[in-house]
């Protein structure tokens, strides 16, 4: 595997485990939904780290794997633009994931959530491919697995929590012009048109 890839992967996956210190309010605990989510998150990395220090192979060799590791790189760079991207919509701490107090403040739908409704889940979702594309071992499958099962599983969670609430009919309809993880081509979302950010706005807390 090349080191530069290596390492931006393992920066990737650095500013993902730093969000719920840096970035999330503290006002929550890490319950065992949180750890069940999170856990791959810190395990995959580190099986990458000590596989390729055990001298374990991955399964494809020569101009392939060179080719998937260009593409590793291309959803690395990706995924951490993509945080920041999102970092940077909004203005106020989110709230830890699975949290029971949670309740929506307000819907947002521009910035990163423009086109799609959980752009840190997408992203960390591209780094989970990243470490498959620059691995490619059981380890890594399994990890990328899990982490679109877990993550799509707590996605759909708060969907339904946001729908239910009392900005259900705004949210029900954003989802409509929205993919969850990844756009819906040619689709922009009415609100989103609309939506101007204003400083003093309260965000949608998605955790």
């Amino acid at each position: 595997m090349d080191d530069s890839a290596l390492l931006l992967l393992l920066l990737n996956f650095i500013f993902i485990g730093a969000l719920p210190r840096l970035f999330f309010r503290s006002d929550g605990t890490f319950n065992l939904k949180w750890w069940l989510t999170a856990a791959p998150f810190f395990l995959c990395p580190l099986y990458v780290a000590a596989a390729l220090a055990v001298g374990w192979q991955p399964f494809v060799s020569g101009s392939l794997l060179t080719g998937l590791t260009l593409v590793a790189v291309l959803l690395s760079v990706g995924s951490i633009a993509l945080i920041f991207m999102t970092l940077g919509t909004h203005r106020i701490p989110l709230a830890l994931w699975h949290q029971e107090n949670d309740a929506p403040r307000h819907i947002v739908t521009y910035g990163a959530y423009r086109r799609i409704r959980h752009p840190f889940y997408s992203s960390f979702l591209l780094a989970f491919l990243a470490s498959l594309f620059a691995f490619p071992h059981w380890g890594t499958l399994v990890f990328a697995v899990y982490g679109v099962v877990s993550l799509n599983t707590t996605a759909a969670r708060e969907e339904r929590r946001l729908s239910s609430s009392e900005f259900g009919a705004e949210y029900r309809g954003y989802i409509t012009q929205t993919g969850r993880f990844f756009p819906r081509l040619g689709r922009i979302p009415a609100a989103a048109q609309a939506a101007q950010p204003v400083e003093n706005a309260a965000q949608v807390i998605e955790r």
